[in-house]
Formats: structure tokens, C-alpha cells, sequence
């Protein structure tokens, strides 16, 4: 029986995400919720740049989409910046009955630590419509929970568990989101958003909690550290034009601290161009980036996460795995009891598309 799935969100994760649904022998595109007035009225397979047609037409009438009954809804937006319509876009799918899986508010990653008026609405309208909804992705997502839980099944000692993204960011063709939040090409005046307090601990603090909750660990307080760097020349990049004397480089930190030290850390290194501040964590001479789970203790620890994509460089991969996190996860979550889920509380979710 092929799972019914309609896709909503086409932008960077979306397009993946509905290109593997199409081709999927598991699964059965039935819809798709498309924001942008270009793309609607227009074939799925054009969208996703698959050849032929699918009949499936992009639209962004949610009623009829949710009248469409499917078995799941894969939701890809950019739900960072608009939480409180996702969480209600949401709600109205899981009240009806309909599974959700999504990238968007990564705050839900791990519920238990999620702010309550973003948690409590869609708990209420998963039980009411006896539906489930799962949400995670790449980082954070699957590199701060499925790998350093792999890792720690071989560890003991435990003095620290470190989670990285190292990459160069000038090919995430993203100015409207990533960059805004990060603050690239933007000068030291500027507020960037993932500089505010509190805001790294809400998207990744939920990931070192989980670790840490799992791990047995009680922890006295996360601490965040932001920093930036700049240019001195002024460069172009596929992601933007960075002008003289703007961020060209983000360092930031998430630790979970106890015992007088950080025990669970998230951290990220993202460049624009990979010369920018070479004193800062490097991922290896051949990468364009890399994601890192270490561990020290006895043994010592070190997992590389490496992504290579047929057809793009490293971001494209990351991207493209990030929409599979969730794309794979569909039939066990077609499968769980009505809830917000997490890695915590699922088996593994292997891909059951293999090649013939």
C-alpha cells in the first residue's frame, strides 16, 4: 500500500523533499501547497525539474488539500519566522486526522523542553484528531540527536559530547532567512537575530537537553556564546553580496553545563568565503563542510557526517538530507500513537527505497 502524502512547502528543503516523494515507489503525491503565485498552477514535476507530469497541481487552497484526506502532510516552511500561523496550519491538518512531519519549528525537535504555547495547541489538536506529528531535519535535527545517541553506545567516561557544523554557506542560496539570521553581510550595528538571548537556546538548546535528559544529566544552565567577523573587501558570493566591512562569518555555541563544565555542546562555524576567521574550528582541507559529533571520555569519540550529492556540492547535500530525515520517517509515523514524537520515543527510520 503506497502512503498518501501531500507536500507543502516548495522552497530550499520542500523542492527535495517533493522530488524524492515523487520518485518514492512507497509513496503517493497527492497534493501540494505551494506559497509562492508562480508556482501555483503549475505540475509538481515542473516544480521539482523531473521530467514528465505527475497531475498533481500546486496550489494554496488548504481546505481542499485537507479535504484530500492523505495519509500524511510533509510540512516544509519557514516556520521560524512565522510560528504562530505554522503552529495553526498544523493544528487544522492534525485535528483533522491527518499525520504531520515537519522542518519547521525546530523547537519541537525535543517537546519536552519546547516553549509551551507553541507545544500545548498542537498536543491538543493531535489528540482531538487522533493524529501524530514528528519534527526534525539535519541540524538541528538528526546531527544533534540521532549521532551523538549512536555515539554514546559505544562510550563511557563521558567528560563532553560536542555536535559541529563547520561549512561554507556561500553556495545556500538562503539571503531571505539564513542570512537575515546570521547577520551576513550585514554590519557590527546589526542585530542579528540568532545573536538575541535566548534565541540559539530555543532551536538548539532543545537538542543539548535531549542529550543530556537521555544521558541522565541534570543540567545547571545553557550558556550561549555568539560571535562574529568581518570583511575588509568587499565579495560576491551565490548566497549574496557581502560589502566591505560586514559579517562574513558566524561562531556560535550552545552549552548544556554541569559539573562545572559544558557536558552537551552544539556548535556552529559557518563562512561565506573559507579564509574568513581561519582561527575558528575548520572542517577537513577537502570539505566544503562537515557536521562532527565528538566525544570525549574513555574511549574518545569522533563521528564525521559527510554528504555528497550527485548533483550540487556539500549545502545541496546537507539540504537534501535534512528533507529525508523526515521524507524516510512516514511510514513508522503513519504507525505511532496520536502525539508529538520525537528520536527519543521512535525506532530507526531507515529509507525502504532501494534501487532495482
Amino acid at each position: 500500500m503506497a502512503y498518501r502524502v501531500v507536500q507543502w512547502g516548495t522552497g530550499n528543503i520542500g523542492y527535495h523533499s517533493l522530488r524524492h516523494v515523487i520518485q518514492h515507489p512507497d509513496y503517493q503525491l497527492v497534493g501540494l501547497h505551494a506559497y509562492s503565485p508562480e508556482k501555483v498552477g503549475k505540475d509538481a514535476a515542473q516544480i521539482a525539474n523531473l521530467a514528465g507530469d505527475t497531475g498533481i497541481i500546486a496550489t494554496d487552497d488548504i481546505d481542499a488539500l485537507i479535504a484530500l484526506q492523505p495519509d500524511c502532510i510533509l510540512y516544509m516552511v519557514n516556520g521560524e519566522i512565522r510560528p504562530q500561523e505554522s503552529v495553526m496550519e498544523m493544528s487544522r491538518a492534525l485535528r483533522a486526522g491527518i499525520n504531520v512531519l515537519s522542518t519547521a519549528l525546530v523547537f519541537l525537535i525535543y517537546p519536552p523542553a519546547a516553549a509551551a504555547e507553541l507545544r500545548e495547541p498542537l498536543e491538543a489538536a493531535a489528540r482531538e484528531g487522533g493524529a501524530t506529528l514528528f519534527v526534525n531535519g539535519i541540524d538541528p535535527g538528526f546531527t544533534g540527536d540521532v549521532l551523538p545517541l549512536a555515539a554514546l553506545q559505544i562510550a563511557d567516561q563521558v567528560e563532553s559530547v560536542l555536535v559541529q557544523e563547520l561549512f561554507d554557506y556561500s553556495t545556500y542560496e538562503d539571503p531571505g532567512l539564513t542570512g537575515i539570521a546570521f547577520g551576513f553581510g550585514q554590519p557590527a550595528s546589526y542585530d542579528a537575530p540568532l545573536g538575541l538571548p535566548g534565541i540559539l537556546a530555543e532551536g538548539w538548546g532543545v537538542m543539548v537537553q535531549m542529550i543530556a535528559d537521555r544521558m541522565g544529566v541534570v543540567l545547571d544552565e545553557i550558556r550561549e556564546v555568539f560571535e562574529r567577523e568581518y570583511t575588509d573587501e568587499a565579495f560576491d558570493t551565490p548566497m549574496m553580496h557581502v560589502p566591505k566591512d560586514t559579517c562574513a562569518a558566524v561562531h556560535f555555541r550552545v552549552e548544556g553545563m554541569a559539573y562545572g563544565r559544558p557536558v552537551v555542546v552544539a556548535e556552529h562555524v559557518n563562512r561565506l568565503r573559507p579564509d574568513i576567521a581561519p582561527r575558528w574550528p575548520m572542517p577537513p582541507a577537502d570539505r566544503q563542510g562537515i557536521h562532527r559529533c565528538t566525544i570525549t571520555g574513555n574511549p574518545n569519540i569522533q563521528l564525521d557526517l559527510k554528504m555528497d550529492c550527485p548533483h550540487g556540492d556539500d549545502v545541496m547535500g546537507g539540504v537534501q538530507a535534512g528533507a529525508l530525515r523526515v521524507v524516510n520517517a512516514i511510514p513508522e509515523i503513519c504507525r505511532q500513537s496520536p502525539g508529538i514524537v520525537n528520536t527519543l520515543t521512535l525506532p530507526y527510520t531507515p529509507s525502504t527505497h532501494v534501487v532495482r
